[in-house]
């Protein structure tokens, strides 16, 4: 966790020495905001000319110059009004803007150098000389507060770590992280496609191959929802309006939602599954005896997300979520917290991520519902992962308008952190609905509602898998197992046959009976990805066995077909991925 702090420390102080380089090759550049991100930093720059890559290799040149000087980080305090006409002075309009929403009496500014300041809360390092290896990455346009009517600046990514070894890692994992898009391997490989000029930006269509990959996940999910204990539900598309105000998300989720009039009513197309949960669990008398009670449901939703955010299947306007809803009393929330967080670690494993980030975030400016259960929900979610002797971060202000949450993000083969399971535990729906049960005594009480996904978005995790296994998924999830090849004519009604025996035994199969060389049809199988390829030839159809070739370890021997049947099974049934 320390650090964790101090590479934020780190990336800060080297956003800021990339602000004063900037300033000091172009002094009328203005100046905006310079995060640490998780990977590293950016800052926003107003510049009329746009930065290029020669620019960067420029900019970097002149922070090593800075570096070299080891110039110190001085802290300076400032009353407002004074660091407002100091910035004034030196025309730099966003930070006067900046320290105009600063709630504080006073202000911090840091100095590098002889003239260089910045309006900044901190921490920094020491001094320049501690950066020891960094990068800048690209350029990109941001508008000023995410805000399309604002100016569009200038936003520089860049990278820094401790060591030049961890930087050097970092670059290539980027390279790699470059073959592996998903966006590209995707459509390569026939998973999927998006129709952005005929049918719109950020919908999915799921080719025969991602269609097969997308039932793999979702009856897996369903087979072990039933198996602990939750139960299927199924809710509409379309809502009326007068259902997310009651929810809240009217109010505080509108600008993602899209609404529609039918016979004079606005209906909502709907952005969650959570309403539909509450209908159904509103629909009769519940007894204490009946909780926990577990909805589950793969809902499909649809969010209004702006053209400049959409991202292949990682950020979409219509997806799936694994979506559930747990109705419980107070005694026990905390265990069902616990079985979540044990459904989300199996279920990573089995899909061969073995290494997850935790996260949970606070109440945020704008929330409904009492502090007083916030701070309840609060307690419930931190004491389970306490309990559990779980590594956290407290992402403070970033909870649900209805309730805190824990996120748990996924490591992929190259360090990536995806966002996939969300636990939200929430006090204030339930009291907005009036959902009760009848407890022993006979008296209504109030249930508390979590909720929650697994996988979180199908599309965004489907993306994470192909980038996970570079399109080399396990054979459990591989659309297609096997690749039959005869090769000559004379083999056809054999390798019919041995398909057939194959889908018989509900192992997904394919036949590459066209007129080309064995070779070029090894070489595009082997292309394509699938495990197992099957020469077929006149030895095999004369002692009915198979030449069986495995992706990435080549000939394995001729085998009876009933034999690599067995096997193949039993591969499948173990499940798990390996890379």
């Amino acid at each position: 966790m320390e650090t964790e702090k101090y590479l934020a420390t780190l990336r800060h102080s080297c956003s800021h020495v990339m602000a004063q380089a900037v300033k000091e090759i172009w002094p009328e550049a203005k100046l905006s905001i310079g995060p640490s991100i998780e990977d590293g930093f950016y800052y926003d720059f107003d510049k009329k000319e746009p930065f290029t890559d020669e620019d960067l290799k420029r900019i970097e040149e002149q922070m090593r110059l800075i570096i070299a000087r080891n110039e110190s980080f001085l802290k300076e305090e400032f009353i407002k009004e004074e660091a407002a006409g100091l910035f004034t002075k030196l025309e730099e309009p966003y930070k006067v803007e900046l320290i105009s929403r600063i709630p504080d009496e006073k202000v911090s500014i840091y100095k590098t150098g002889e003239s260089f300041i910045d309006l900044c809360r901190g921490p920094h390092i020491e001094s320049t000389g501690k950066i020891k290896a960094f990068k800048l990455l690209s350029v990109a346009g941001a508008y000023w507060h995410g805000i399309e009517t604002n100016p569009m600046l200038q936003r520089i990514y860049g990278t820094c770590f401790q060591t030049p070894e961890e930087l050097d890692e970092y670059l290539k994992n980027i390279e790699e992280a470059k073959k592996r898009d998903h966006r590209k391997i995707g459509p390569q490989l026939g998973f999927f496609d998006i129709y952005q000029e005929e049918a719109g930006s950020g919908l999915v269509f799921y080719h025969p191959k991602g269609a097969i990959l997308r039932k793999i996940i979702e009856d897996y999910e369903k087979e072990e929802h039933l198996k602990r204990g939750y139960q299927m539900v199924i809710t509409p598309h379309i809502m009326q309006a007068e259902l997310w105000k009651t929810s809240g998300h009217y109010d505080y989720y509108k600008e993602n939602m899209y609404t529609f009039q039918i016979e004079n009513k606005e209906f909502v197309l709907k952005p969650m599954n959570c309403p539909g949960h509450i209908l159904i669990y509103k629909s009769k008398t519940r007894s204490y005896r009946e909780l926990p009670l577990r909805f589950f449901e793969l809902g499909t939703v649809y969010r209004h997300e702006k053209a400049g955010v959409l991202h292949g299947l990682l950020r979409v306007r219509g997806f799936t979520q694994d979506d559930a809803h747990i109705f419980c009393t107070p005694e026990q929330l905390r265990d069902e917290i616990k079985a979540i967080i044990d459904l989300v670690f199996d279920t990573m494993k089995v899909f061969g991520f073995f290494d997850v980030g935790i996260e949970l975030s606070t109440r945020p400016e704008k929330y409904i519902g009492s502090e007083a259960d916030w701070q309840s929900a609060t307690e419930a979610l931190k004491g389970v992962l306490e309990e559990r002797g779980l590594a956290y971060d407290i992402n403070e202000g970033d909870g649900a308008f209805y309730g805190p949450k824990i996120d748990i993000k996924l490591k992929d083969a190259l360090k990536r952190s995806w966002q996939c399971a969300t636990i939200q535990c929430d006090f204030a729906l339930p009291k907005r609905f009036g959902l009760v049960y009848v407890d022993s005594d006979g008296n209504q009480k109030q249930p508390i509602m979590l909720h929650r996904v697994i996988l979180g978005s199908l599309e965004r995790f489907c993306g994470a898998l192909l980038e996970h296994y570079n399109g080399q998924l396990p054979l459990w999830l591989s659309p297609a197992q096997v690749i039959v090849i005869p090769i000559k004519d004379a083999q056809e009604n054999y390798a019919q046959k041995v398909k057939k025996a194959l889908l018989d035994n509900f192992i997904r199969s394919e036949l590459d009976s066209r007129n080309e060389s064995l070779d070029k049809r090894i070489r595009e199988a082997e292309l394509s990805k699938v495990p197992y390829c099957l020469i077929l030839g006149q030895r095999e159809e004369k002692t009915e066995t198979v030449s069986v070739r495995k992706k990435g370890e080549g000939d394995k021997g001729s085998k009876k077909l009933e034999e690599f049947i067995k096997e193949i099974k039993e591969e499948v049934e173990k499940k798990g991925g390996v890379l």
